[in-house]
């Protein structure tokens, strides 16, 4: 983060806008929008800011700047059309200790004005740090777009009703997972179709009963590593989870977008190296239900495809424990998809097939002369410490040494590797491309699609 985003509280303070013209008249505005005391510095005034200065009583001194003007500003904003002055006004406001913002120069200024939504008491304010104003108002356009009509009247709502429910819920904590509940109810879109009184009302009914001492669990897939892919229930659970387990699957991007006060607990699995074994994490998904804490299970991939979930919803179940599953794009999908390769084509495949390639005993336990059919995708999880057993007993029980293989490493993330080659050489070439796990394996015919459509996913 290039710049600390503030909200900054200028009531009745002393705001200065030196300069005349219609750039300046729109700081000018701003200012006034949120309650400043507005001086204005300038020989001329255009036609818009004698008349908001007139509205907002502000004082006009006409003439050129000098440094003594500044004194005993809480804010100052530049915008002349002369290098000279903005820069004396820079570097005056700077020595003094006052905020300072110079239009389209940000290497003069020490704060930038954002592009605004503005839905008092709702303000959303969207930065570039000044390196593209019309990227941010280009995200503005969109929040604007996606934000409800109505949704002031929430919020003014919710404020009113703070100091009640306040003293009807104590507890920090279960205030906080009230409000949530409120806002993921049907509350919201009573205020929005203009039955606020009726809203008012439901909320009291909610506070007036006892909140559950006893939390929930959120089993949620995190998909195969592009934060883009987690879907939307994904990401409110995560924002809403007062405790996380994640595994090493799960990519730093997406680790980014949990709420920042959540408790994080790493509880990752590798080959050979269960630093945290399976029963050990459903004990702590269930002590810390108990509780009273919202756990988010967060496993890469979907919970429910090599993923153990069905194993912790098990337990959940039997202790009474209240739990979600949101399921998450697959490493055969994603993976798949950004290395450019269908897993499926009425030519070449009429069936996927997801497996492990554990190694267990020496060996991948596995019906081989099942697998070794030629119109079928086979997707090996966590096969990389077993290609060579893999391509040995595939081609022993019938597949062409030349059946094209790919190994992804990371697959959707912007270090992925994608390794193509055939049977007989994949062993070889993984040397050559340094692939490492996480991989994904592709065996079938669709594998030599990838050159011929000539197309590869955004990784």
């Amino acid at each position: 983060m290039e710049r600390l985003p503030l909200f900054l509280d200028i009531e009745s303070k002393l705001c200065i806008v030196i300069g005349g013209g219609e750039v300046a008249f729109r700081k000018a505005n701003l200012l006034v929008q949120a309650g400043g005391r507005l001086q204005v510095i300038a020989p001329d005034l255009c036609a818009s800011m004698e008349s908001l200065c007139g509205e907002s009583q502000a004082k006009i001194i006409r003439g050129e700047f000098v440094p003594s003007h500044l004194q005993g500003a809480n804010l100052v904003f530049a915008a002349t059309n002369s290098l000279e002055v903005n820069t004396a006004v820079s570097e005056t406001a700077k020595r003094l200790g006052i905020p300072v913002n110079v239009v389209d120069q940000p290497e003069l200024c020490s704060f930038i004005v954002p592009a605004i939504v503005d839905r008092s008491p709702i303000v959303v304010a969207i930065s570039s740090g000044g390196a593209s104003p019309i990227l941010a108002r280009s995200i503005k356009g969109l929040i604007d777009s996606l934000l409800p009509a109505r949704i002031d009247r929430l919020a003014a709502l919710l404020r009113r009703m703070r100091g009640s429910v306040k003293k009807l819920i104590p507890s920090i904590s279960e205030r906080t997972r009230f409000w949530e509940k409120v806002l993921e109810s049907d509350i919201p879109e009573l205020v929005y179709s203009g039955k606020e009184e009726q809203a008012k009302e439901r909320i009291e009914q909610r506070a007036l009963r006892a909140p559950s001492a006893v939390g929930e669990v959120y089993l949620v897939g995190a998909g195969p590593g592009d934060p883009e892919l987690l879907t939307l229930k994904a990401l409110r659970l995560m924002h809403q989870a007062d405790v996380v387990l994640y595994d090493r699957l799960v990519s730093e991007p997406i680790l980014a977008k949990l709420r920042p006060d959540a408790e994080k607990i790493f509880v990752g699995k590798a080959r050979a190296d269960h630093a945290v074994p399976q029963e050990s994490i459903n004990s702590m998904l269930l002590r810390f239900a108990k509780q009273g804490k919202r756990v988010l299970r967060l496993k890469g991939g979907d919970p429910f495809i090599f993923g153990r979930g069905g194993e912790e919803i098990e337990t959940l179940a039997a202790a009474g424990i209240s739990f979600q599953v949101v399921p998450g794009i697959t490493a055969a999908s994603g993976c798949a998809t950004y290395a450019g390769i269908p897993l499926t084509h009425r030519d070449y495949s009429q069936s996927v097939r997801f497996l492990t390639g554990h190694i267990r005993e020496g060996g991948v336990p596995l019906n081989w002369a099942l697998l070794a059919s030629e119109q079928q995708t086979l997707a090996f999880y966590m096969g990389l410490s077993g290609l060579e057993i893999i391509c040995k007993q595939l081609t022993r029980h019938g597949m062409s040494e030349d059946m094209p293989i790919a190994i992804i490493e990371q697959g959707t993330t912007r270090h992925q590797k994608v390794c193509v080659s055939t049977l007989r050489d994949i062993n070889e070439r993984i040397q050559e491309f340094d692939i490492q796990p996480p991989t994904l394996i592709i065996v079938g015919r669709v594998v030599a699609l990838r050159d011929r459509l000539n197309w590869y996913g955004e990784a």
